[in-house]
């Protein structure tokens, strides 16, 4: 089991002990991708785990490169200035390596050069004295588009290069990298544990990793990339039988509709977000991932039907017996090469057990001891017969690590209790707070993973039922969350957590995931 372990205070492991993971690389070869991710992944398994950069330590103490000695980043001699201010840096990052060690938490991924066997020999010294593991990571990188598109996307973002010509930034760039290669060391020394990855996940080595722990994150490294791809999360269309777990209904006429829209606003979004990053939609796969419930696999079909031909999926609008055979799915066409859709049984929703079809009023009154328990831990709590969040975590692993594995735009059309579980883990917020997260159907979120976390923008695009509400004026009111059915409350319903506000898709939309000295853009609209 590797989805959130703990729920406790202390967040440790305790038998896989404080490891401390030095990230090995010349600049621009994906450590800090590498290094995010890591952190991304062990949070959420419920490890205390922080990343610390040397460039944002540096960056966040003396300000932009503009601000350094003109010799701070070349080779040779250097002034004392330049000799003071670079080991201020090196002593403040270790300062707060041991800070975090020293406050309860258990891993550390030193985000830095350490180009030389010398300094990573001192600095491992020092913490295997203090019992702390040490591993090496290295990031090796020879795919010359690689480390340019990581140049132009990261690297000349960062206050260091405010205000230049990209290219004549990109250019000064490589001029560090040039001058780091002349004093770069590869990783030979054997008597530390290491691991080694060529190109962001094409190839990777080991030496010694030992324990659980050091495992799974060797498992983990062996599935991330760095190529760019989006991903959108939208909830399935309105069923029949909207708020029974165990009725696995079809698409209501208004559910139809809803997919129809669904994949014109999609199309439509996802085209213009590829385009303004200089990205050909029609060279690009779109991957949809669903659940094997049938609300959820026929929210997809109207990607794989003709848009001339659309009106073949209103027959099973009109019954609740549409057939699940694979070959009563719309034929292959041309305007579905593009499209792939899979279904995924572990992305079921929530089993509500014996709460199947309750409203929080109802749960509450006929469960008075079930429900006290439930409101004090709504992530761990476990209905009679039913699953708790915790379950529901653990049975999404295999679906993380395909979700880091998949190198096509993917769009996931799912149950609102497994998409909080899934932008829980991209955007890094806390197990507690996954019962927390409003998924309002109507709403498409659009992530798309950097390497200092997620740029994301929330979306409205339907106002149909399930969404739309009438007041007494005979006026629409939009505001989902101020009255909607909270039947089937596991689906519908976010439990406040640890006295925190709810939050809402749009919210999810503005959380930054960057790094210490600035942040990434995050937009939300509604169109």
């Amino acid at each position: 089991m590797a989805a959130p372990l703990y729920t406790t205070a202390s967040g440790l492991l305790f038998h896989a002990g404080k490891i401390l993971i030095l990230m090995v690389g010349l600049p621009a070869r994906g450590k800090t991708h590498i290094s995010r991710a890591i952190e991304r992944y062990l949070r959420w398994m419920g490890v205390k785990t922080q990343v610390i950069s040397l460039g944002d330590y540096r960056r966040k103490t003396l300000g932009g490169a503009q601000k350094l000695p003109s010799d701070y980043f070349t080779l040779g001699e250097k002034s004392p200035e330049t000799m003071t201010l670079r080991k201020m840096v090196s002593d403040g990052c270790e300062k707060h390596i041991w800070d975090f060690f020293e406050g309860g938490g258990q891993v550390v991924v030193y985000d830095a050069n350490n180009g030389t066997q010398k300094s990573r020999q001192t600095l491992a010294e020092k913490f295997d004295k203090a019992g702390i593991h040490v591993i090496m990571l290295e990031s090796i990188c020879d795919n010359k588009e690689m480390i340019e598109t990581n140049i132009r996307n990261v690297k000349i973002s960062s206050p260091d290069y405010s205000g230049w010509d990209p290219d004549k930034a990109v250019e000064d760039y490589y001029g560090r990298i040039r001058d780091r290669e002349m004093s770069y060391e590869t990783i030979i020394e054997t008597n530390w544990p290491f691991i080694r990855i060529f190109n962001v996940g094409e190839k990777i080595m080991v030496n010694n990793i030992r324990g659980y722990l050091q495992s799974r994150i060797v498992f983990f490294l062996m599935n991330i990339h760095n190529r760019f791809r989006m991903i959108y999360f939208a909830r399935s269309g309105q069923s029949l039988i909207e708020h029974s777990y165990k009725a696995d209904s079809d698409l209501s006429p208004a559910g139809w509709e809803y997919a129809e829209r669904l994949k014109e606003f999609v199309s439509e979004r996802r085209a213009k977000s590829l385009e303004q990053r200089g990205y050909n939609p029609n060279d690009r796969r779109l991957v949809i991932w669903t659940s094997t419930r049938r609300r959820a696999h026929h929210t997809a079909w109207p990607f794989l039907t003709p848009a001339q031909a659309s009106s073949a999926s209103e027959p099973a609008a009109s019954s609740q017996s549409t057939p699940t055979d694979k070959t009563d799915q719309p034929k292959e066409s041309a305007s579905r090469r593009q499209v792939k859709v899979i279904e995924k049984p572990q992305m079921s929703e929530i089993n509500p057990g014996v709460w199947d079809g309750f409203t929080p009023d109802q749960a509450r009154r006929l469960y008075p001891e079930e429900w006290a328990r439930f409101v004090k831990d709504p992530y761990a709590f476990r209905a009679p017969r039913a699953e708790s969040y915790h379950d529901l975590s653990v049975r999404l692993e295999p679906i993380l690590i395909e979700l880091e594995r998949e190198k096509e735009d993917l769009l996931i059309i799912g149950h609102s209790s497994v998409i909080r579980c899934l932008l829980s883990y991209l955007i890094g917020l806390p197990a507690s707070e996954i019962p927390a997260i409003e998924i309002a159907r109507g709403d498409l979120l659009e992530v798309v993973p950097t390497s200092y976390g997620v740029h994301s923008q929330a979306f409205h695009f339907w106002d149909g039922p399930g969404r739309r509400v009438v007041t007494g004026e005979g006026e629409v009111e939009l505001d989902y969350l101020s009255h909607k059915d909270e039947t089937n409350f596991y689906e519908n319903y976010a439990e406040d957590t640890k006295g925190k506000k709810r939050v809402t898709t749009i919210d999810i939309a503005s959380l930054s995931h960057g790094g210490d000295d600035y942040n990434l853009p995050h937009q939300a609209e509604n169109l």
